[in-house]
C-alpha cells in the first residue's frame, strides 16, 4: 500500500517515499523468510514427553546459589522465548548452558562476566 501511494506521487527516480517503502518491503520479506525457516525446523513438544531426570529445554529447574544460599527457579526455553522478567532463560545463555544435563543434587559451575558461580540443582519439573 505504501509503495502504491508513493508511486502515485510521480517520478520514482527522485521519490524518497518510494525508496523508503521499497526498503521497508525488503526488510519485511527478509523477516518473513527468517520466520518461515524457524517454523520449518520447529517441532511441538508435549510436556508429558519431557524427561525431568535432568535439566533440558522446557524444564523448570530450582537451584540454590552456593555462595549466597539464595534459591531461584529458572524455566529453560529457546532463545526466541527467553524473558528474564519471567525467569525464562535461553538454553544458549551461560546459565542455561551450565545447567543443561545436570541432575538433582549436581553442582553446576558457571562462568559469568562477573565471575564464577556455583549452583546446586534442587529440583527439576515441567
Amino acid at each position: 500500500k505504501a509503495i502504491a501511494e508513493a508511486r502515485e506521487k510521480g517520478d520514482l527516480s527522485e521519490n524518497a517515499e518510494y525508496d523508503a517503502a521499497k526498503e521497508a518491503q525488503g526488510l519485511l520479506e527478509l523477516r518473513i523468510n527468517n520466520l518461515e525457516k524457524v517454523v520449518a525446523v520447529s517441532r511441538v513438544l508435549d510436556p508429558n514427553d519431557i524427561d525431568t531426570s535432568e535439566v533440558r529445554v522446557m524444564t523448570k529447574v530450582k537451584v540454590k546459589d552456593i555462595k549466597s544460599n539464595k534459591e531461584m527457579e529458572y524455566h529453560l526455553v529457546s532463545e526466541s522465548e527467553s524473558d528474564i522478567k519471567q525467569m525464562k532463560i535461553s538454553v544458549s545463555s551461560p546459565v542455561g548452558k551450565g545447567l543443561l544435563g545436570k541432575r538433582r543434587g549436581d553442582i553446576a559451575e558457571i562462568t559469568l562476566p562477573r565471575g564464577a558461580m556455583k549452583f546446586e540443582v534442587l529440583d527439576i519439573n515441567i
